[in-house]
């Protein structure tokens, strides 16, 4: 049974969800059916306080009674803390997430990135400062997700006359699908980090990490080839084009399984936050278990830094070429700063860093430009930008809105050749990069536009079967 479904049976969201899947668990394995199950929680539902004492329901029982009565004394702040968007055209529930996430006691502002799009809690794109404590969900699931970029000393017509040295490279120096991993593993000093053994749940997954090291993984991650304008000195190689590679991934599985599991410890301290706020459950910064998430946190950065550091290395090993500059930077992390005279923790949930002077990477899709760009230090965006264009439907919609037809079509006129990826990521899923780019000129000022040509991503049917076939091909020849 699915948490939507509990919460359809009015079971709490959060702490109430997780109690019931013990109590539908006990309850199947004695044979009894879905509907049964059903009228039991119901009947829970109903009258908890008459079941507290219940075999099977009685955890969920409790839970219900001490959430109820949590929050019912709990008391919202009068006014939201202050917050501002940039851009236009949100999806509704974007904003409210925006504005409930400003609700919280704990928060001091916020801001809304141009990309925005619904998140868990808060908006991807979404950024909260907050008092003292740190909230998992609005750091991210896949915490540390960060851009690298490399300039190499190869030349722009490289891409075309070396295509397949290109491809070969990429396919062979990283790995890319939900769960992809080296065997033997690469090699990193990140995985001999004390944190490893220290904090329980990263040492679970250590072996699971050390196998994921230079992998890119599924969703919208990817590592692309492409030509980079540059536009300013700020790079320190003078302005010009220039062959770049740009690769976008984060703390792979074991990230995931580190913000699930403080997001749920956090939610076990909070259960007075109402249904709207139960995913923004924080840990206070001064508690053990703020302490260990903030070292845990702070670990996963350096372990998705490690990632792209390899994934650069071996492919640049590969090819036989030099870097002759780099920009890199997370957007789903946490930062300790001051703002307005006081220290705030700073969740950036799908945002670029931007304070004043600082050099970040927004890039657009598989076929748009992307961008390095120069923080201006806004004080009102809390020094952010956006992370990339942003979805602008869902993975299902754009699976059932777009074929292959028109993307191959809208691939072929921007000159990208799609090693692999899937149909869920293609451009016209997302926003229109140049104008998030255009709402965001306050806060970032543009130093280089990157235009991909050679692009890898999660492979689909699809596309897998047409570079199965263009291999065929290669080989009879």
């Amino acid at each position: 049974m699915k948490a939507a479904r509990l919460k359809e049976l009015g079971v709490p969201a959060g702490i109430g969800v997780d109690a019931a899947l013990g109590g539908v668990k006990q309850a199947m394995k004695s044979g009894q059916t879905v509907e049964d199950v059903e009228q039991a929680i119901l009947a829970v539902v109903d009258a908890p306080k008459l079941l507290t004492e219940d075999e099977v329901w009685g955890n969920l029982a409790r839970t219900i009674v001490r959430v109820t009565e949590a929050r019912a004394r709990f008391s919202g702040r009068d006014e939201a803390a202050p917050w501002q968007q940039w851009g236009d055209n949100f999806e509704p529930a974007a904003i409210d997430q925006m504005a409930q996430a400003c609700k919280l006691p704990i928060s001091v502002a916020g801001a809304l990135m141009p990309d925005a799009h619904v998140g868990y809690g808060l908006p991807i794109g979404g950024v909260l400062a907050t008092d003292n404590a740190v909230i998992p969900y609005a750091v991210g699931v896949d915490i540390a997700c960060r851009m690298k970029l490399s300039v190499l000393d190869l030349l722009v017509p490289d891409i075309v006359a070396y295509q397949e040295d290109l491809i070969e490279a990429l396919e062979k120096e990283t790995r890319f699908g939900t769960g992809c991993t080296f065997k033997p593993g690469r090699q990193h000093e990140v995985m001999d980090d004390p944190a490893w053994e220290e904090i329980p749940i990263l040492r679970k997954h250590h072996n699971k990490a050390a196998k994921q090291l230079g992998t890119s993984g599924g969703g919208n991650h990817f590592v692309e080839f492409g030509v980079l304008e540059v536009l300013s000195e700020d790079l320190g190689i003078g302005r010009g084009k220039y062959v770049a590679m740009l690769s976008h991934s984060g703390s792979r599985g074991t990230g995931e399984k580190v913000a699930k599991h403080y997001s749920a410890l956090a939610r076990q301290l909070h259960p007075e936050l109402p249904e709207e706020l139960s995913h923004l459950a924080w840990l206070d910064m001064d508690s053990p278990e703020g302490r260990e998430y903030w070292q845990a946190m702070e670990l996963m950065g350096r372990y998705s830094a490690a990632n792209h550091e390899l994934i650069h290395k071996h492919v640049v090993d590969h090819l036989g070429c030099e870097v002759l500059a780099g920009v890199e930077n997370h957007h789903n992390f946490a930062w300790k700063e001051a703002h307005k005279g006081r220290e705030v923790v700073v969740h950036r949930k799908g945002a670029t860093p931007a304070t004043n002077g600082v050099l970040g990477v927004i890039p657009g899709s598989m076929a748009t430009s992307g961008f390095v760009v120069r923080g201006k230090g806004n004080e009102e965006g809390l020094n952010s930008a956006s992370h990339g264009a942003g979805r602008a439907m869902s993975r299902v919609e754009a699976e059932r809105r777009f074929t292959w037809a028109e993307a191959n079509e809208f691939l072929k006129k921007k000159k990208v050749h799609l090693v692999s990826g899937g149909l869920d990521e293609v451009p016209m899923a997302y926003k229109d990069i140049e104008a998030v780019m255009a709402a965001q000129e306050d806060l970032v000022e543009q130093v280089a536009r990157f235009e991909p040509r050679l692009v890898k991503m999660a492979p689909s049917g699809k596309v897998s079967s047409r570079r199965r076939k263009e291999r065929q091909q290669r080989k009879r020849k």
